[in-house]
C-alpha cells in the first residue's frame, strides 16, 4: 500500500512538473521581452560573490549588460555565459576596459547562493572588474525579471526561460535586448557603442565630445576577425581631399596673377 502511495505521489509530480513546463510559450516570452525596451530598471539590492550588499542604483553612470542564469544549469546557461563573455571581450577591445559593466544574475534564489555564483563565475572564466556575479532574495529576482522582461518557469529539465541579455543605459532604461546562445557580434556591440560613444554629457567638454563621435564613426565591424578597429580610412580620404583642394587652389592663384 505504501508502495502505491509512493508511486501515485511520484505520477502526480511528475504530471504538475509536465504542466508547468507546457506554461513557457516563446512567442508571448519573447512579447514580454520586447515591452520592457524604453522602462526603467529599479533600484534592487543583491549580494555580489564576495558577500557585499550592492543596489543596481550604483551601477548607473555607464551601460550595463544584464544576463539572468541559474548556477545549476549544466549546459545552456555555462555556454550562453561564455560565449556572452567572448563578445563582452570584444566590446572591450572596441570600448575600453571600464565603459560598461556586466551583471550575472542568478534568478533561482534559494540555490543561486554567492558562493554558487562565484563557482559558476570561476568555471565560466568571468568575475574580472566590470563583472558582477549576483545573488538576491526572490523579491528582488522577480522584480528585476519583470522589469527586464525575462520570464522563467520551473520544468522537470530545471527552468525553461528565453535566453536573453538586456542592455541597460546610463540612466537605467532598457535599451535593447539580445537573444540566443549564439549572437552576431554587432547585436550586442553596436548598442554598447551607441550608449557609449554617441550620448556625450551636456557637461562633457567640446573636444571630449567631438573625440567620442569620431571614434563612434569610425570604429568599424570586421567580420573576417569577428572584432572592431578604428578605420583610418576617412582621415585618409580627407588628407588626400585636402591636397588635391590645397593644389587646385594653387594653381588657380597662380594662372590668375600670370594673367
Amino acid at each position: 500500500m505504501r508502495r502505491l502511495l509512493l508511486v501515485a505521489a511520484w505520477l502526480l509530480s511528475v504530471g504538475a512538473a509536465l504542466a508547468q513546463e507546457s506554461v513557457f510559450d516563446y512567442e508571448n516570452a519573447l512579447a514580454t521581452s520586447q515591452a520592457v525596451i524604453g522602462g526603467p530598471v529599479g533600484q534592487h539590492e543583491f549580494v555580489t560573490a564576495e558577500g557585499d550588499r550592492i543596489s543596481l542604483v550604483e551601477l548607473r553612470g555607464k551601460p550595463l549588460v544584464i544576463s539572468m542564469v541559474y548556477t545549476s544549469c549544466y549546459q545552456i546557461c555555462p555556454m550562453t555565459t561564455r560565449y556572452l563573455a567572448d563578445v563582452i571581450d570584444k566590446a572591450r577591445d572596441a570600448l575600453g576596459d571600464t565603459s560598461f559593466n556586466v551583471a550575472l544574475v542568478g534568478f533561482d534564489s534559494p540555490m543561486d547562493t554567492p558562493a554558487a555564483m562565484a563557482y559558476f563565475g570561476d568555471r565560466q572564466g568571468v568575475g574580472d572588474d566590470g563583472w558582477y556575479l549576483l545573488s538576491g532574495t526572490p523579491a528582488a529576482v522577480d522584480a528585476l525579471a519583470r522589469q527586464t522582461g525575462f520570464l522563467f518557469y520551473p520544468s522537470p529539465s530545471g527552468f525553461d526561460h528565453l535566453i536573453q541579455a538586456t542592455i541597460v543605459d546610463a540612466d537605467g532604461i532598457v535599451y535593447r535586448q539580445v537573444y540566443g546562445q549564439v549572437f552576431d557580434t554587432p547585436l550586442l556591440v553596436d548598442p554598447l557603442i551607441e550608449l557609449v560613444l554617441g550620448r556625450a554629457p551636456p557637461e562633457q567638454p567640446l573636444l571630449d565630445n567631438l573625440v567620442a563621435r569620431i571614434k563612434l564613426f569610425c570604429t568599424t565591424y570586421d567580420p573576417a576577425t569577428d572584432g572592431y578597429y578604428f578605420d583610418y580610412s576617412l582621415f585618409v580620404g580627407m588628407a588626400i581631399g585636402f591636397i588635391i583642394i590645397a593644389l587646385t587652389g594653387n594653381f588657380v592663384v597662380r594662372s590668375w596673377w600670370h594673367h
